[in-house]
C-alpha cells in the first residue's frame, strides 16, 4: 500500500470483505448485541474467507497477506459489528505469537486449524491488578518433574470462553535485577486445571465474549513453552503494542464509517421545514466533523499497519492511531446521535450500539491515558534536541 492508495489486490479484498459483511454480519449484528453472544458460525465462515489467518504464510494455511489487509478485514466487519471485529482481532492476538515465536512443530500443529476457522485463539495477559502493569503479573509457572505447572487468574480476556488455543504469559522467576521473568505458553482448551471463569456483561462489543480464565495446578508439557523461557515480556508487549492496538484502531475506523454512512442516510431522508436536514448548515457542520474523524483515523491506522508490514518500528504510530481512532469514534457516534434527535436513542437504529462499542474500545489494549504515555515516550525519543 502506498500511503494514500490501496493496491488492486487490497481493493479486491475489501470488496470481498464488504460483501461478506453485508450478507452475513449486518442482518444479525443487532441480535448478537442484544443477546450478548459471539456468533461462532460466522467466525468459522471468516476462516474460509481468509480473515482468521490473514498474515499467516500459505505453508501454514494462511493467505500470506499482511497487516494492512488485516485492518481491511477488521474495518469491514466492524462497520456492522464491532463486537465480531473484536473477536477476530483477539483471535489474531493468539495466532501472531505462535507464528512469530513458535518453533516449526508448534506452527505446523496449531496454525492451519487457527487459519481455517476450525479452532479459535486468544491471548491471556491482563490480571486483576491491572493490565497496564504488564511486568507485575502474579500468575506463576514453575517446573516440576519435567512439566510446567501454572497457577493464577487472568481477567478481561476476550475469547475467554470460546478459545480452543490460548497463549498466556505467567511469571516464571526473578532476574538478577529483581524483576519478574515472564514466559509464554500455548494452552489448549480442556487442559487439566485450566478453565474459563466469570463471563463479563459488557457495555459494548457484545458480539465478543470477555471473561476470566484460571490456572489451578495447570500441568503442561515442556513443548507448550512458546519462545524462550523468560521471553514472555517481549512476546506479550509486541503482540499488544503492534497487533492488539492496531486491531482496535481498525475496529474504530469501522465504527466511524458506520457513523458517517448512517448520518448521511438520515440527513438525506429526514425532512424538516419542507427540506432534507442535509440542507441545513448546522447539520452539514456535524457531517464534516464526522468525515474528518473518519479520514484521519483511517490514515493513521493504515499508515501504522503499513509500517508493521515493512518491518519498521511502529509502536508509537500504532498508539497514536489507537488513541485517535477510539476517541474519535466516541465523538462521532455522539454527533451522529445528536444529529438524529429522538431517533438517535431508538435501538432500531445502530447508532446507540456504535456509541457503546466505541466507549468499550477505549480500555481495550490500553487506555487513552496509557496511549498518550506511549506516544509521549516515543516522541521524546524521536524528536530530541
Amino acid at each position: 500500500m502506498h500511503f494514500f492508495e490501496f493496491t488492486e489486490e487490497q481493493n479486491m479484498i475489501r470488496k470481498a470483505a464488504r460483501e461478506f459483511a453485508e450478507a452475513e454480519v449486518a442482518p444479525r449484528a443487532a441480535e448478537w448485541d442484544e443477546r450478548d453472544e459471539c456468533p461462532l458460525d460466522v467466525f468459522k465462515k471468516l476462516g474460509e474467507l481468509g480473515a482468521n489467518g490473514v498474515f499467516v504464510p500459505e505453508k501454514y494455511g494462511g493467505p500470506g497477506l499482511g497487516h494492512v489487509e488485516r485492518a481491511i478485514f477488521i474495518e469491514e466487519i466492524s462497520r456492522h459489528s464491532a463486537g465480531l471485529g473484536m473477536a477476530l482481532m483477539t483471535h489474531h492476538l493468539g495466532v501472531y505469537p505462535i507464528l512469530r515465536y513458535g518453533n516449526e512443530e508448534q506452527k505446523e500443529k496449531y496454525l492451519p486449524a487457527l487459519c481455517s476457522g476450525e479452532r479459535f485463539s486468544g491471548l491471556a495477559i491482563t490480571e486483576p491488578g491491572g493490565g497496564s502493569d504488564f511486568m507485575g503479573q502474579k500468575a506463576t509457572g514453575e517446573k516440576r518433574d519435567g512439566k510446567w505447572v501454572l497457577n493464577g487468574r487472568k481477567c478481561f480476556i476476550t475469547n475467554s470462553h470460546i478459545a480452543d488455543v490460548t497463549v498466556a504469559t505467567v511469571r516464571t522467576g526473578i532476574d538478577d535485577k529483581g524483576r519478574n521473568k515472564l514466559s509464554a505458553f500455548i494452552i489448549e482448551k480442556g487442559a487439566p486445571g485450566f478453565a474459563p471463569g466469570r463471563k463479563e456483561h459488557k457495555l459494548g462489543l457484545r458480539a465478543s465474549v470477555t471473561g476470566d480464565v484460571a490456572f489451578n495446578e495447570t500441568t503442561l508439557d515442556e513443548s507448550s513453552l512458546l519462545g524462550p523461557e523468560g521471553g514472555g515480556a517481549r512476546l506479550g508487549m509486541e503482540g499488544i503494542s503492534e497487533v492488539g492496538r492496531a486491531g482496535m484502531s481498525a475496529i474504530c475506523v469501522g465504527i466511524l464509517r458506520g457513523c458517517l454512512e448512517e448520518a448521511i442516510k438520515f440527513a438525506n431522508e429526514r425532512i424538516l421545514y419542507g427540506k432534507p436536514i442535509a440542507k441545513i448548515q448546522a447539520i452539514q457542520f456535524e457531517i464534516a466533523k464526522i468525515r474528518t474523524d473518519y479520514e484521519a483515523a483511517r490514515l493513521l491506522t493504515y499508515y501504522a499497519a503499513s509500517l508493521k508490514d515493512a518491518g519498521k518500528p511502529c509502536s508509537t504510530e500504532v498508539a497514536t492511531a489507537k488513541y485517535f481512532a477510539t476517541e474519535a469514534s466516541v465523538r462521532s457516534a455522539k454527533r451522529t446521535m445528536d444529529l438524529m434527535g429522538g431517533y438517535g436513542v431508538i435501538n432500531e437504529y445502530p447508532v446507540g450500539r456504535f456509541l457503546r462499542d466505541a466507549l468499550t474500545s477505549i480500555p481495550s489494549g490500553g487506555t487513552s491515558h496509557i496511549m498518550q504515555v506511549v506516544m509521549a515516550n516515543g516522541t521524546l525519543n524521536d524528536f530530541h534536541a
